[in-house]
C-alpha cells in the first residue's frame, strides 16, 4: 500500500470507487515529447460530443487532423483497429472520458476525491474538465503528469470537482509512447532524411529490446474517494523468532496531526490474534502460520489480514478511516550457495513472463490472468520472474493468494547506450525504483528486486550505475536481496559485484552455434563455474530456450521444430540437476508464452520461445517442463509426511 497503492483494496468495498474503464475517446499526434507545447494545446480542448459512457481515443496525423475512434480501456491502442498507421504509431495519443460522480463527492468538502491511473505507456499528462448543471464547459485542468509506462499514478481533483453544482467530470489523458535514451526502456529515434526513399519528416522508433512497444492506457482508471484525513501508507515487515511470528508496520497518515491508530492482525477465520496501537510498532503471533511457496508445504500462502482504523480530529469534528492489507509472515535470506525462504532452501523453477495478448496487447485482462495461473499451477511452476516490467497489482495479488514467488523487475530492459547510462538515466532508474518498492513492498510474494535485464553492464560507467541503484534499492528495501539479469562475460561484468543473487541469461545452440545442441552441456557447466568460482553467490538461470512453431516436427530435430525445443531443454536440465546440488538455486524458462515483436526477419509474427502458445495452447515443451517441475517439487518438499496430492482433471494438485 501507499499512495499509488492506496485504492488497490476498493474493489473488496472498502472506499467509495467508480471504475472509469469501457469505451474512451481518443485521438493522437505523431512525433516526439514535445511536453510543453502537449500542455498548453491541451488545455479547454474537447475531442467531439461522445455519449457519457464512451471513451474516444484521436490520433493525429502530422497537419493536427487524424481519426477519432473507440478504445477499450484497459487495452492498448495499437491491435484494436483495422488502420495499419495506428499499430506503428509513435506521438501523442489523446483518450477522453464522461464520468457521473456521486452527489456526495460533489458536494461533501470533507470528501476527498482522487483520479487513479494504473498505468499509461509511457509519458502522460493528465487533464480535467468539470461540467457543471447549466451545461457549459470550463476551461481543463492540468492535474498530473507521469513519466513511465508500468505504474500507478494519482491527482487529488477534489477542489476541481467540489467548487459547485456538477453533473459530471469529463478526464482527458494525453499519452506519447516516444522512447529516448534517456526513457525506462530507452529507445531512439531514427530520422531517414534520404527524400528519395522515405517522405519528408519521416522517423521510426527504435528500441534495443525484443517485445513490442504497446501503448495505451493498459490498466484500470479509477476515481475513488477518501476522508480529509486518511491512511497514506503502510509498510509491513515481518520475521520469526522459534514459532512466534512478528509483524512490524509503519503507518502514515496524511490531513491531520491529531489521530489515534489501532491495529489488528486478523488469521484467515476473521480471529485476532494480535493488535496494537500507534503509528508504529510490532505484533507477536504465536504459532504463526508462515507464508510458503506453492508446493514448498501442505498449507501455502497463509495470508493474515492486517486492519488498521484511524480517528482524526479535525476542524470540522472526528473523521474516520479504514484499511485491510493481506499479510503474509515468511523470511527470504541468501548464502553464499543458496537462497532460503523461512528458513529453508528454495528453489526457483518457473517461467519468464509478458504482459501480452491477441488484440489486447498489454491491456489487463481477467480471464487472461486466471487462465495463466492455472496454467502455472499445472505446469508445477513455483515461481515467475516480471519481465522486464512490474506488472498489475492485480497479478501480485494473486501471487501472494496462490504462493507463487516473485523477482519484480523493473523497466530497465534494453540499456544498450552509455547515453542510457548517464547520470540523467540514473536519476530517473531511482525513482523508478521508489514507486516499484513503494508499490510492491508488501506482497510476501515478491521475494527479490530486479533492476534491469541485460544492460550493457560491461561499459565503463555501469559500474558506478549500477552500485548506486542497487544500494539506493536496498536503503529502500533492506528486507530484500537484489539483482540484475546479465548476459555479459564475467570478466567484463561491472555490476554483479554488486547484487546478492546472480542471474544469467544465455541461449546456447540457439543464438550461436546453431543446431548443435551436443555443446550445450560443456559450455553451460562452464558458464557456471566460471560466475561462482568468481563471486561465490548463488546462481539462477533467468532465461534460456528455443523458438518453436507450434506444429512444426522435425526428427532429427531441426530449429524451430518442437522437438528441438524439447531436446534443447533437456540438455540443459542435465547440468542443472549436476549444479543445484552446488549453488544454482533456480531455474527460469524463456517464455512461459509466445508473445508480439518488431517486425523483423528473425521473428514471423513475434517471439516463438514460449512453452505455450500466444493463445495458450501447449506445445510439446510444455509437458517436458511439466513433469520435470512436478519432480522437482516432490523432491524439494519440507513436510513430506503431510502430503497428500489430490488430482483435480489430470493435474497432481496438491492442497
Amino acid at each position: 500500500m501507499g499512495g499509488p497503492d492506496v485504492c488497490s483494496e476498493a474493489e473488496a468495498g472498502q472506499c467509495p470507487c467508480t471504475r472509469v474503464g469501457g469505451g474512451w475517446q481518443g485521438r493522437g499526434r505523431r512525433g516526439g515529447f514535445g511536453h510543453l507545447g502537449a500542455t498548453s494545446a491541451l488545455a479547454g480542448r474537447t475531442l467531439g460530443s461522445a455519449p457519457r459512457t464512451a471513451c474516444r481515443c484521436s490520433l493525429y496525423t502530422v497537419d493536427g487532423s487524424g481519426p477519432t475512434l473507440d478504445m477499450p480501456v484497459p487495452s492498448s491502442f495499437n491491435d484494436v483497429g483495422q488502420d495499419g498507421r495506428l499499430r506503428s504509431f509513435v506521438g501523442w495519443v489523446w483518450y477522453e472520458r464522461e464520468a457521473t460522480l456521486p452527489q456526495r463527492w460533489t458536494q461533501d468538502l470533507g470528501t476527498r476525491v482522487v483520479l487513479r491511473i494504473g498505468s499509461a505507456h509511457y509519458y502522460a499528462i493528465v487533464v480535467s474538465a468539470t461540467s457543471r448543471a447549466s451545461g457549459w464547459w470550463v476551461n481543463g485542468v492540468h492535474v498530473a503528469e507521469h513519466e513511465g509506462g508500468h505504474l500507478p499514478f494519482e491527482a487529488d481533483i477534489s477542489k476541481l470537482v467540489q467548487s459547485g453544482p456538477l453533473s459530471f467530470c469529463r478526464i482527458t489523458i494525453a499519452i506519447n509512447n516516444t522512447l529516448s535514451p534517456y526513457t525506462l526502456p530507452p529507445g531512439t529515434i531514427l530520422y531517414q532524411t534520404d527524400t528519395s526513399k522515405y517522405p519528408k519528416g519521416y522517423f521510426v522508433q527504435n528500441t534495443n529490446f525484443d517485445f513490442f512497444n504497446y501503448a495505451g492506457l493498459h490498466r484500470s482508471v479509477l476515481l475513488y474517494t477518501t476522508p480529509i484525513s486518511y491512511i497514506d501508507d503502510i509498510t509491513i515487515t515481518t520475521d520469526v523468532d522459534r514459532d512466534i511470528g512478528l509483524v512490524n508496520y509503519q503507518i502514515f497518515i496524511q490531513g491531520s496531526e491529531h489521530f489515534q491508530l489501532e491495529v489488528f492482525l486478523l488469521d484467515e477465520d476473521g480471529r485476532a490474534v494480535a493488535q496494537g496501537t500507534g503509528g508504529q510498532g510490532q505484533l507477536q503471533v504465536p504459532r504463526a502460520h508462515l507464508w510458503w511457496p506453492y508446493l514448498m508445504h501442505e498449507h501455502p500462502a497463509y495470508l493474515y489480514s492486517l486492519e488498521v482504523r484511524l480517528t482524526a480530529q479535525t476542524a470540522d469534528g472526528p473523521v474516520s478511516d479504514f484499511y485491510t492489507l493481506p499479510v503474509g509472515i515468511r523470511t527470504v535470506a541468501v548464502t553464499e550457495s543458496q537462497f532460503l525462504i523461512n528458513g529453508k532452501p528454495f528453489y526457483f523453477h518457473g517461467v519468464n513472463k509478458h504482459e501480452d495478448a491477441d488484440i489486447r496487447g498489454k491491456g489487463f485482462d481477467w480471464p487472461l490472468l486466471v487462465k495463466d495461473f492455472n496454467l502455472l499451477r499445472w505446469l508445477g511452476a513455483n515461481a515467475f520472474r516480471t519481465s522486464h516490467y512490474p506488472y498489475a497489482e492485480e497479478v501480485m495479488q494473486l501471487c501472494d493468494r496462490y504462493g507463487i514467488v516473485v523477482i519484480d523487475e523493473s523497466p530497465g530492459v534494453g540499456i544498450a547506450l552509455a547515453q542510457s547510462l548517464s547520470n540523467m538515466s540514473l536519476q530517473h532508474h531511482l525513482e523508478v525504483m521508489e514507486e516499484m518498492v513503494r508499490r510492491d513492498k508488501n506482497h510476501p510474494a515478491v521475494v527479490m528486486w530486479s533492476v534491469a535485464n541485460e544492460p550493457a553492464s560491461s561499459l565503463k560507467p555501469a559500474g558506478y550505475y549500477f552500485k548506486t541503484l542497487i544500494a539506493h534499492t536496498k536503503a529502500l528495501d533492506p528486507s530484500r536481496p537484489v539483482t540484475f539479469v546479465t548476459k555479459s562475460s564475467y570478466e567484463a561484468d561491472l555490476g554483479v559485484p554488486y547484487v546478492d543473487v546472480i542471474c544469467v541469461n544465455s541461449y546456447y545452440s540457439w543464438y550461436h552455434d546453431y543446431g548443435h545442441m551436443e555443446v550445450i552441456q560443456l559450455q553451460l557447466a562452464t558458464q557456471f563455474e566460471n560466475w561462482y568460482r568468481t563471486y561465490q553467490k548463488p546462481i539462477i538461470q533467468s532465461e534460456y530456450g528455443a523458438e518453436t512453431i507450434a506444429g512444426f516436427h522435425q526428427d532429427p530435430p531441426l530449429m524451430f521444430s518442437e522437438e528441438y525445443q524439447k531436446g534443447l531443454l533437456e540438455q540443459y536440465h542435465l547440468v542443472l540437476d549436476q549444479k543445484r546440488k552446488e549453488y544454482v538455486v533456480g531455474e527460469l524458462i524463456w517464455n512461459f508464452a509466445d508473445f508480439m515483436t518488431d517486425q523483423s526477419p528473425q521473428r514471423a509474427i513475434g517471439n516463438r520461445k514460449g512453452i505455450f502458445t500466444r493463445q495458450r495452447q501447449p506445445k510439446s515443451a510444455a509437458f517436458l517442463l511439466r513433469e520435470r517441475y512436478w519432480k522437482l517439487a516432490n523432491e524439494t518438499w519440507h513436510h513430506q509426511s503431510a502430503v497428500k496430492p489430490q488430482c483435480v482433471g489430470n493435474s497432481p494438485f496438491t492442497f
